[in-house]
């Protein structure tokens, strides 16, 4: 029933917020930038953009609207730099769940959880377009939708072929670059490649070859377009760096990265977007996380995917499946690269995968995901920066929105518990806002 009121809510949205000064007192602001949170101020909203966060003497008028947030914290909206909409529904994954109703609807579940963006990485189908264009251009209610349109794999390997019918598979570099022009007709936000062998499963001639994946890389700089990579391996890591690719989709996982890869790496400015919660959702339910019945997990999933985890069959295919205990390491490796590359300074954003499988809920992943960054060793402050004010600069957006500064889009989520105590309080959402009106009550009901 949620998200038959969020087209309401946000309708009324453009009428109602030029008209008065909305001014949330009393609170606490984690306002994203990495500083120390400002207690026992004001902030001052007024057509859709934050003019003030202030301890000062306010000079209110009769139209202004005041709400009392004593006790509350308040933090920018998270932002996921690599997840998919629209081709999950139920139990399955296919481009035929992929309507215009889906990805409406999953755009108003990840706002219910506090999220502002989402880039989904590179399986949409021809209608995801038009509703991109569209959500980006603010007519669209929900989580703000960027995307890399048609992502590139390799012909009969990756990705596996139910995850996007309209990716691109070059067979030749002259073939590559065709593909690019076309899809730089469409605008993506970025373009993305798969260079995996999906844990051993496809021999090496049916990984991307460099010569592929450089045609591609430079062909969409040729349009001003960075390029995302899907990748495993720090060998593979390693050549599409010195190839010129811009971000790295997932952690490098079968090795802890090095020196002269960070060195790299911040030459050239290489983002990473870790996708932590991708290994752990892989093996959780071969017993029972600790959230398995937390109504905030509870909700984010589709419907049969309860029944399926915790059923002995998929309990126990999932502790006969070879790839667990590799996922595993997998995970142990990728919290180590993970916290080496934040603290030398590269830019590492959040991304969960959410939506490319059942599995990976899609808005509880990215509190997940913050979670296990805390588990990599680094601070909740730290991790609510990656999580809000990187992924904003990863996007380019970050002039507009991913803090809570003077300016910016009045975007934020307001929580009943302290994040920097626990970082799972991110989870304990109030309410969240968008352009300074409140949109959502948040995924659970109060």
């Amino acid at each position: 029933m949620r998200h038959l009121f969020t087209s309401l809510l946000f309708l009324t949205a453009l009428t109602t917020q030029a008209q008065h000064k909305t001014i949330l007192t009393n609170t606490t602001v984690i306002d994203g930038t990495g500083r120390a949170p400002q207690s026992h101020v004001a902030v001052v909203i007024s057509d859709g953009k934050i003019i003030a966060v202030t301890r000062g003497k306010l000079a209110v008028s009769p139209d202004d609207v005041q709400i009392d947030c004593t006790g509350k914290f308040i933090m920018p909206e998270i932002i996921d730099c690599h997840s998919h909409v629209g081709n999950l529904k139920g139990t399955s994954t296919s481009p035929e769940n992929y309507t215009s109703e889906n990805v409406r609807r999953q755009l108003a579940k990840f706002q219910d959880y506090g999220i502002a963006a989402v880039l989904s990485m590179g399986t949409e189908q021809p209608l995801g377009i038009a509703l991109r264009d569209s959500s980006k251009a603010g007519q669209v209610p929900g989580t703000t939708f960027y995307s890399a349109i048609y992502g590139f794999g390799v012909k009969n390997a990756m990705p596996p072929a139910g995850i996007g019918a309209r990716i691109y598979r070059p067979e030749t570099p002259a073939e590559a670059i065709k593909n690019v022009k076309e899809l730089a007709t469409f605008r993506p936000d970025v373009v993305k490649m798969w260079v995996d062998d999906f844990y051993g499963q496809f021999k090496k001639d049916q990984i991307m070859k460099p010569e592929i994946y450089a045609a591609i890389i430079k062909e969409a700089h040729k349009h001003n377009i960075r390029v995302a990579a899907h990748l495993y391996h720090l060998s593979d890591a390693r050549r599409l760096v010195a190839n010129g690719i811009n971000m790295m989709a997932h952690s490098i996982r079968d090795a802890e990265v090095d020196s002269s890869l960070i060195t790299e790496m911040k030459k050239k400015k290489v983002g990473y977007i870790p996708t932590l919660s991708l290994d752990e959702f892989a093996y959780a339910y071969e017993d029972s996380p600790s959230w398995l019945n937390d109504p905030f997990f509870r909700n984010s999933i589709e419907p049969g995917v309860y029944e399926m985890i915790t059923s002995a069959a998929y309990k126990e295919k999932v502790s006969k499946n070879p790839v667990t205990a590799q996922e595993k390491t997998a995970l142990k490796i990728a919290l180590k690269n993970a916290a080496r590359l934040y603290r030398a300074g590269i830019l590492v954003a959040l991304g969960t995968d959410a939506g490319a499988n059942p599995l990976r809920a899609q808005g509880f992943a990215e509190h997940l995901e913050m979670e296990l960054l805390v588990q990599a060793g680094l601070t909740p402050l730290q991790v609510i920066s990656i999580a809000t004010a990187n992924g904003a600069r990863l996007l380019q957006i970050d002039s507009t929105q991913g803090t809570l500064q003077t300016g910016k889009k009045a975007n934020f989520i307001i929580l009943d518990k302290n994040p920097l105590d626990d970082i799972r309080n991110t989870r304990t959402i109030s309410s969240v806002w968008n352009n300074g009106v409140k949109v959502s009550d948040g995924p659970v009901a109060h």
